[in-house]
């Protein structure tokens, strides 16, 4: 049996699972979050097996003490000793043109996994600093890097070049690299197994961040977010595809600078902008009472996914699966519902009931629609986990 750490850092947090691994047999042994980390109250949490989440408040002034904080609470009830850890797994967000695929840890990844922060600037650095935390308390114990952007390296050159200057991409690497790979990559994989086939496959990240994948015989062939995760689709704070002009008009006649403009896009935009909420729940609670601005947004929001899904109907040449994954498509069933509504000419008919079931994978189309809906919830934490025990043996 092998024993797997996976990490997730976040720029003030610290995501973590243990894994036991036996064939092709993945157990959670532990899971937990330090939160806070540099910030005045940090904390650490830790549920091991089906036990009860326990929370220690404890000083968190770097991600290094932040995962010495959680090796020491894995060894008082998930591991008998350090030696037992065959590997650990490290999601990072952008691999750029790198990393078409999952990197065994060297100096030389972390270098470039520093330099693309360019790419991902919220969460790059913070993903390089637990590397360089994990190598210097564990150095004898094999890591693995997992990109969110591998899945989408085999679009072609039609779907990520921008009709930009040539030399933009050929010298500055400025092209579509999209994001939430891996959770696109496991959802579309089970999508895959539940309709028998490959298939076309249109795979719906929706959260906080957005993004949706075109995914054809198990490989992605176009995906919403771009350059940066600020594109594509209406997302909680995130404007996503706006015209590339207003950001300059907004700086030439309101005189802001690029860092607020940037704000403005990352922060201030989206559902946030639209309606003062950015968490769909509190959306949905507006919706019930009526509030116009929250009605209109949620318009807006619902508008600019099925532009992508009806594009990706074309770019696929026809689709078999549509999947809803991540926090709001798992679990936002009047979403999902107001979706399959509008898509009803392709032949979905929606499941009520099946439709209000929450956390588990579920088709929600009635038996005979021609096109099938799933919602699946994601497990980026296994694709890790899977890819880390491949490149350490």
């Amino acid at each position: 049996m092998q024993k797997i750490l996976v990490l997730n850092s976040g720029s003030s947090s610290l995501k973590y699972q243990l894994f036991a691994v036996e064939g092709d047999k993945y157990d959670v042994v532990a899971k937990g979050v330090a939160d806070r980390i540099g910030i005045e109250g940090s904390l650490i949490t830790i549920k091991i097996g089906d036990g009860e989440k326990v929370t220690h408040n404890v000083a968190l002034p770097t991600h290094k003490e932040a995962i010495r904080e959680v090796l020491d609470l894995l060894l008082k009830g998930a591991l008998n000793s350090i030696d037992e850890l065959s590997g650990v797994g490290h999601r990072v967000v952008a691999g750029g043109e790198y990393f078409k695929e999952s990197a065994l840890v060297t100096d030389k990844v972390i270098e470039q996994v520093d330099e693309l922060s360019v790419l991902a600037p919220l969460h790059n650095p913070a993903a390089a600093l637990g590397l360089r935390a994990m190598k210097s308390l564990l150095p004898n114990v094999k890591q693995v890097v997992v990109f969110d952007t591998a899945f989408h390296q085999t679009m072609e050159k039609a779907a990520y070049l921008y009709p930009l200057p040539i030399d933009q991409y050929e010298k500055h690497q400025i092209r579509r690299y999209g994001a939430h790979g891996t959770s696109h990559f496991y959802v579309a994989r089970e999508a895959a197994r539940l309709i028998g086939k490959q298939g076309k496959i249109i795979t719906c990240h929706i959260g906080n961040g957005a993004s949706i994948s075109a995914v054809e015989n198990g490989k992605c062939v176009d995906t919403s977010m771009g350059f940066t995760p600020l594109a594509g689709v209406c997302m909680g704070t995130r404007s996503g595809d706006i015209d590339p002009y207003i950001p300059l008009h907004i700086m030439k006649t309101q005189g802001l600078s690029i860092d607020e403009m940037n704000h403005m896009l990352n922060k201030q935009s989206g559902m946030l902008g639209l309606c003062g909420f950015s968490d769909n729940r509190d959306v949905e609670t507006a919706i019930a009472k009526g509030d116009e601005k929250a009605i209109v947004a949620n318009e807006v929001y619902i508008h600019s996914i099925l532009r992508f899904i009806g594009s990706y109907i074309a770019v696929l040449g026809g689709v078999d699966a549509i999947v809803f994954t991540a926090g709001v498509g798992e679990n936002s069933s009047d979403l999902r519902k107001a979706l399959c509504q509008r898509l009803s000419y392709l032949g979905i008919e929606l499941d009520e009931e099946a439709n209000k079931k929450r956390g588990e994978t579920v088709e929600i189309s009635k038996a005979g629609s021609k096109v099938r809906v799933f919602v699946i919830p994601t497990n980026e934490e296994l694709v890790i986990a899977q890819d880390t025990v491949r490149l350490i043996a």
